[in-house]
């Protein structure tokens, strides 16, 4: 088997591609030849070596990844509902960069028919992620009107559906004109292009009596201003610090990193009650052990996925040698939806 491996935190060139003796599982596991894996931002992080999940469960050195689609090679003898040569979904807590995996029966999800393992691999994280902090966090109304930023991405995306599928009116941030289409056919309300004017203008302009939820990981450029136009009662939800992870050569600016900590905004429980408003947060990678929770967001989304109400984002295939130029792209800030690395296995 093939495993991207990160031996010490740094650039592109600490993805290094290892060959491995091939996995057999326990009694509980169930072995995937994987097809395909998905990109996330959270993997740009951990070879970075500033995701703190993966310092607290494995350290270096450490295979990035948090979800695949494949084929079932072999199941442990306490594995009675799946059968070697099913395809499936599987969720994993790094790891997933592979060509091989062993995961837990709790962990994995039938294929549904109507999609390719690509689209499949780039599914689980984005999805849970926006499903978690709606449905588990935020509990919007049907009449809630909801910004949310980074709304061209994996997660963003996500979020601008859930949010229509509650009913609410949903207004999407992106940072690039090429981005505004894309949102818009997702069934956002609006589409402020930050590249082209004044955010919170327009975003005034959309909600002149402000925002009852807000979503946002870009961290310190947009946390006050996030906070400051939500509406009484209004909730804010963070789930990332991307604006902080500025990169050359796929490095973080540590001075820049530490400058953008401090003017991170402290908020003090006085001021919450007294607005009236909530801070949420949550990191999907510490969830793994909650296997009710998994399952549940799971079976909704494969749901809303069959009736047609959620739409997978666009799906960019990279061969899985090139994990590198995957980051990369990522990093830059100009793709859309999500990226997936295609190893060749199919079973």
């Amino acid at each position: 088997m093939k495993r991207i491996v990160i031996h010490r935190p740094g650039g592109y060139e600490r993805l290094e591609i290892e060959r491995h003796p091939d996995l057999h599982p326990s009694a509980d596991e169930v072995l995937i030849d994987v097809a395909a894996c998905g990109v996330n931002y959270a993997d740009c992080v951990t070879r970075m070596g500033l995701y703190a999940s993966a310092r607290h469960y494995v350290g270096y050195p450490i295979t990035p990844g948090f979800e695949v689609a494949g084929t079932i090679r072999a199941c442990g003898s306490n594995v009675t509902d799946m059968a070697p040569g099913t395809a499936v979904i599987a969720v994993t807590r790094f790891n997933g960069y592979a060509t091989q995996l062993l995961v837990s029966r709790q962990q994995l999800f039938r294929l549904p028919e109507s999609l390719t393992l690509e689209q499949a691999a780039a599914l689980p994280t984005v999805a849970l992620t926006a499903w978690y902090a709606l449905f588990q966090l935020a509990h919007p109304r049907p009449d809630s009107t909801l910004l949310v930023h980074s709304a061209a991405g994996g997660v963003g995306s996500m979020l601008v559906q859930m949010g229509r599928i509650s009913g609410c009116r949903v207004i999407g941030v992106v940072g690039a004109t090429h981005k505004v289409a894309a949102v818009s056919e997702l069934g956002a309300d609006a589409v402020i292009d930050k590249s082209a004017g004044d955010l919170w203008n327009a975003a005034e302009q959309h909600a002149p009596g402000a925002y009852d939820l807000i979503l946002d990981a870009n961290g310190v450029t947009t946390l006050r201003q996030s906070y400051r136009h939500l509406a009484p009662a209004g909730k804010l939800v963070v789930y990332g610090f991307h604006s902080m992870l500025s990169t050359r050569h796929g490095r973080p600016n540590r001075l820049r990193l530490a400058v953008d900590w401090l003017r991170t905004p402290r908020f003090s429980p006085f001021d919450l009650t007294t607005r009236n408003r909530s801070i949420l947060g949550f990191n999907l990678s510490y969830l793994f052990d909650k296997t009710g929770v998994l399952q549940e967001g799971m079976d909704q989304i494969l749901h809303w996925l069959a009736d047609g109400r959620l739409r997978l984002p666009a799906v960019q295939s990279y061969p899985f040698d090139d994990v590198a130029d995957a980051h990369r792209a990522l990093e830059s800030g100009q793709t859309t939806g999500k990226l997936v690395l295609v190893t060749g296995e199919t079973g």
